[in-house]
């Protein structure tokens, strides 16, 4: 990594406390509602309705299981430590806007039901960091979208009604969501290092040890 890549790209504390804490606090929740017999679910986003507005704020963190709460926690680890990692500057803004309008987008477009889940999350981090990498053609961040294809391009199915049970618009929401971010955010955070050379206005001016028909100057038959 170079100085201006070091510049743009550093490990601190929070790079793995915020996703290690986010991701821990979505089992003592799940936790909790094991151990004195809750049910969190009516706390869901309820579309359309003015009580299942709640729901955005809250159904990040509620899971209908295990199985469910295990099937985020891996991605959604790994890609908040991405996330803040690589975009650090804008990583808070990214995860709590997001968070409220994926969650909206939810309520407005999602069957009736109770929808729960740190999905929509997983899909806005997913969206985000792999359209941003691409959209600021940054080659270690273009990498970084290629990491995230790889291991979760299999995602993209669940963008679909496959399955009864499993929120895809929930998924939609935040993957459209993190497109918008990425679009809107382009201009912020790390940005690819600009040459002078790369500039609209720059003029080439003919090197000093060329001519001007490009022929190299022995400048030790000159002196």
């Amino acid at each position: 990594m170079n100085q201006y890549d070091h510049r743009q790209f550093k490990f601190t504390p929070s790079t793995l406390a915020i996703p290690l804490y986010s991701v821990l606090f979505l089992w003592l929740v799940y936790w909790f509602e094991v151990k004195f017999g809750h049910n969190f679910n009516t706390y869901g986003v309820a579309p359309r309705t003015i009580v299942g507005l709640r729901g955005i704020v809250f159904s990040p963190f509620i899971h209908s299981g295990l199985q469910h709460l295990f099937n985020n926690s891996v991605p959604l680890f790994v890609l908040l430590i991405s996330l803040f990692y690589f975009y650090r500057d804008i990583a808070l803004k990214i995860v709590f806007y997001g968070l409220l309008l994926s969650g909206l987008l939810t309520w407005i477009i999602a069957r009736p039901s109770y929808h729960i889940g740190a999905s929509g999350m997983v899909y806005l981090l997913f969206s985000f960091i792999f359209f941003s990498g691409i959209i600021r053609k940054y080659n270690r961040l273009i990498a970084v979208s290629l990491m995230v294809i790889f291991l979760y391009g299999g995602m993209i199915w669940y963008l679909f009604p496959i399955k009864e049970e499993i929120s895809w618009e929930g998924h939609l929401s935040g993957f459209l969501v993190g497109l918008l971010f990425a679009i809107l955010y382009r201009n912020f955070g790390p940005q690819k290092m600009a040459y002078i050379w790369e500039e609209e206005d720059y003029v080439d001016e003919v090197d000093i040890f060329l001519d001007a028909d490009g022929n190299f100057i022995d400048l030790s038959e000159e002196e």
